[in-house]
């Protein structure tokens, strides 16, 4: 059979059972891009599709399981040209066995794979723009407008929506904003048992009615763990202790600059750092305060809708996707990125709050988050996404769209 007769056989919205979805990434670790897949895939095979994940594998690969959604190993993460070019190949086998309606794209290596075998196979493809990718010449820039080929570009913050069509020759007709949820059942202080707590402040052995400022996230310079520090100086008159929660993935040497840091200020007794958290839901109801401090903008802060969704005054820096998920003042407390001295003010304003003024933030940060950021709203928003472009061919790509064939120079990053 000819590709071209092969276009949408037995594909499409008519198919009994629900269409047939195949989401590409490079791995299945914690993450935003891994969060989203794992969600979505979970909520297409509750409706009655057919949930498929290719990527290079993971600790997350046991939730795909328990939700009934395929894996298939695939060496996703790859930036090698030659790899690159034979995941064409490879992605073209699944769509054909599996008789896939769609092919998600989600990050940019496996992307431009997954581009060229959606078309070879007549499968639609969407993408997930995830971050505002950096780019210095027209090669990085070719690189990442691949996540631009999709006939539907998923956007997960207006701050990114703004970002494609200033960067990228986008049809605004096919961007859809659709920000990430918080999975409500989990990230709700009613369903973390006290034991849970208390097993956790045992096993961090903090000191009872000290109050507590948290940064989670991945021990890197981008999350702004230094830019807290040096605010933490500047309060030596207040009683605290900071937790930087998370991970450094290999990143001794930024462990150890931090580590020394804490050191050269006098706080080793005030900041601590435990390294990966897996019950972040406990961790959220042993803060006072929850900090956001990213030093470049983020597409959208997965930690500031949670500390919201759990009720944790968060303070938080204004870029990026950050102002949209917070009502400044009332369910958070924003500072200009990179200021130390408006960081540890605002620290001392939330830290100030009465027990009134807590309860009432707290109360509008949980009605906040559950009413526009809950995982439920974005998985229903996607699976619309995935309903619209059932109902007509796949679009060619624009005159402006990178070719389907991997770059021979792909940039860092993926």
């Amino acid at each position: 059979m000819s590709k071209s007769a092969k276009t949408n056989t037995g594909r499409g919205a008519a198919k009994a059972g629900g269409p047939v979805v195949l989401q590409v990434l490079p791995r299945l670790v914690t993450g935003g891009v891994e969060r989203g897949a794992v969600d979505v895939a979970a909520a297409l095979s509750a409706a009655g599709g057919t949930a498929l994940i290719a990527s290079e594998g993971g600790p997350m690969e046991h939730e795909l399981r328990r939700s009934g959604v395929t894996h298939i190993k695939l060496p996703l993460a790859s930036k090698n040209p030659l790899v690159m070019y034979r995941n064409v190949a490879r992605l073209a086998q699944v769509i054909e066995e599996h008789k896939v309606d769609i092919v998600h794209a989600r990050s940019r290596a496996p992307a431009w794979s997954a581009a060229a075998a959606a078309k070879r196979c007549g499968a639609h493809f969407v993408t997930t723009f995830h971050g505002a990718y950096n780019f210095s010449n027209g090669i990085k820039r070719r690189y990442n407008a691949i996540m631009t080929s999709g006939e539907r570009i998923i956007a997960n913050s207006h701050f990114i929506e703004r970002h494609i069509q200033e960067h990228y020759a986008v049809d605004p007709a096919r961007i859809r904003v659709i920000h990430r949820g918080v999975d409500l059942n989990r990230f709700e202080p009613d369903k973390v048992s006290a034991e849970r707590v208390i097993q956790l402040a045992t096993r961090w052995r903090l000191p009872d009615g000290v109050p507590i400022i948290m940064l989670p996230g991945r021990l890197t310079r981008l999350k702004g763990q230094i830019d807290l520090i040096e605010a933490l100086k500047q309060m030596s008159d207040l009683s605290y202790l900071c937790v930087l929660v998370g991970s450094d993935q290999g990143r001794a040497a930024y462990r150890a600059e931090l580590e020394r840091l804490i050191e050269k200020h006098g706080l080793g007794s005030q900041v601590f750092l435990p390294g990966q958290c897996d019950d972040m839901p406990a961790a959220y109801m042993l803060a006072d305060v929850v900090v956001c401090a990213s030093t470049d903008p983020e597409a959208f802060g997965r930690v500031v809708s949670e500390g919201q969704a759990m009720g944790c005054p968060v303070v938080a820096s204004n870029h990026g996707g950050v102002p949209e998920q917070v009502l400044d003042g009332r369910t958070a407390f924003l500072f200009p990125p990179g200021d130390r001295a408006a960081l540890a003010a605002a620290l001392r304003k939330t830290l100030g709050l009465t027990a009134s003024e807590r309860e009432i933030l707290s109360l509008a940060a949980r009605t906040h988050a559950r009413t526009n950021f809950s995982k439920s709203q974005m998985c229903a928003a996607t699976l619309a996404v995935y309903g619209e472009v059932l109902q007509a061919a796949p679009a060619p790509a624009p005159a402006s769209t990178p070719g389907q064939a991997a770059p021979s120079r792909p940039a860092a990053g993926s």
